[in-house]
């Protein structure tokens, strides 16, 4: 092997005599952050094991430790080992077969899976106190596929023609969170309003309860939740929605019925003015008496994008997507809040790269905690980025973070009881490293 030095090729000899070298470094950022933002200790009350010998495992750690490895990029249990091999920095971690017997414990008994989502939601709650709580939250639901390629419990054939599971997610787009999260098979159905509704309670059950009286909700789904069921339940609860809306013959001719002054030019997310779509409100020309009382039907059309086909819902070269709400405001707004739903999709794929693609367990019980597991290892990274990252690094996706962050290799120097993690100097972004290690100090440790 040759490296460049000095503008010379110059042939390089390999040794395995290092000494205090570490890898995964700014994954250490991550654990760190568990223990500052009382996740950690949450997650030893929660399923902390009564009657273990000394010296064993913190059932907590080891719930934290896992989902450190998952952020780190991990997905299955032997994948622990990423953490295990840097005992330096990550202390003594469980081994994969200590860190299933945790994981069966939760999943045998009653009760741990939902004492996880507490711990998980009394974390957050400190998150809200030192990175500040939002005045709206918005509530974003949606199914995904999950694909199964051995016999697992409760796996099911797919409307897409595959087999597999089809959990529904919860996400809050505000603050990026994982709030919510349930298995379930992949025959279940994204419009199954039963399954939104408990998800959703999850979610709320998620905020911390000196917001849950102020702070203004917003449900927002694709046109799955445009159930009389859902929508009830809303209104029930004092929640706002913003969902999509069929495009049903009665919606087509009340949209033709709508003269072309009516139009008002779409906006993008920063409010400017879109150069190709337009937005109207077709509510008084629908009978909606069935649905909540102020409910409105907004909707957008766009002409189709160059090479685009045609369907037969379309009209006049224009495409129509319909949105029901009970929001108030001027259509164009209402209408870019919902379609900024999308970024749902970016979290549920950066989740399948974070251990959501891989199920690694053939009971269904098991795996229902592994996605609770899933669901820590996001809000780890978004914690992390809202309390001790900033410019880009602090919007990143986890591919990327990956990279220049968490698997950075450094040196762990020891001087009179002191130790420096010396960080690589020429890589761009080791002084954010470094900064954001700063910052970690400077935060308490709840009692």
């Amino acid at each position: 092997m040759k490296v460049t030095h000095a503008g010379r090729r110059i042939k390089v000899t390999v040794s395995a005599d290092g000494d205090g070298l570490v890898s995964h470094a700014g994954s250490a950022l991550l654990a760190q952050g568990a223990d500052k933002t009382g996740l950690t200790q949450a997650l030893g009350f929660a399923v902390g094991e009564p009657g273990l010998r000394g010296g064993s495992h913190d059932r907590g750690r080891v719930i934290r430790d896992l989902a450190v490895m998952l952020a780190d990029g991990g997905d299955c249990l032997a994948d622990l080992r990423a953490v295990g091999d840097q005992a330096v920095l990550f202390e003594a971690t469980a081994s994969p077969s200590t860190a299933f017997r945790v994981i069966d414990r939760i999943a045998c008994t009653p009760g741990l899976v939902d004492a996880l989502r507490d711990a998980h939601a009394r974390a957050r709650a400190r998150v809200w106190k030192l990175a500040g709580a939002p005045d709206r939250l918005t509530i974003d639901l949606d199914a995904t596929l999950i694909a199964a390629h051995s016999e697992k419990d409760r796996a099911a054939g797919t409307f897409k023609g595959g087999y597999g599971f089809a959990p529904m997610l919860a996400y809050a787009d505000e603050t990026g969170e994982a709030l919510a999260g349930e298995l379930r098979p992949g025959n279940a159905g994204a419009n199954n309003a039963a399954d939104q509704i408990r998800v959703a309670e999850q979610a709320i059950a998620q905020i911390p309860a000196e917001h849950i009286e102020t702070i203004a909700i917003v449900l927002r789904v694709d046109s799955a939740g445009a159930s009389h069921e859902l929508l009830d339940w809303c209104r029930d609860g004092q929640i706002e929605f913003s969902v999509g809306y069929d495009l049903t013959e009665t919606v087509r001719a009340a949209i033709l019925k709508i003269p072309e002054p009516a139009w008002v030019c779409s906006l993008d997310q920063d409010g400017q003015q879109r150069s190709n779509g337009q937005v109207c409100e077709i509510t008084e020309h629908l009978d909606l008496a069935s649905w909540p009382k102020a409910t409105r039907v907004l909707v957008r059309r766009e002409r189709a994008h160059p090479g685009a086909q045609l369907s037969f819902t379309d009209h006049d070269g224009h495409r129509f997507q319909a949105i029901i709400t009970d929001q108030t405001g001027p259509v164009a707004e209402l209408e870019r809040d919902h379609r900024a739903r999308a970024r749902v999709e970016d979290h549920i794929r950066n989740d399948k790269d974070t251990g959501l693609r891989n199920l690694p367990f053939r009971t269904f019980e098991h795996n229902q905690v592994w996605l609770q597991i899933v669901r820590l290892a996001h809000d780890l990274i978004g914690w992390t980025q809202r309390l001790l990252l900033t410019g880009e690094l602090a919007k990143a996706e986890p591919k990327r973070l990956r990279y220049r962050l968490l698997h950075l290799a450094a040196r762990l120097s020891f001087h009179a009881r002191t130790a420096t993690l010396r960080l690589p100097g020429t890589w761009p972004w080791a002084p954010d490293l470094a900064a954001a290690f700063n910052r970690l100090a400077t935060l308490t440790t709840p009692a």
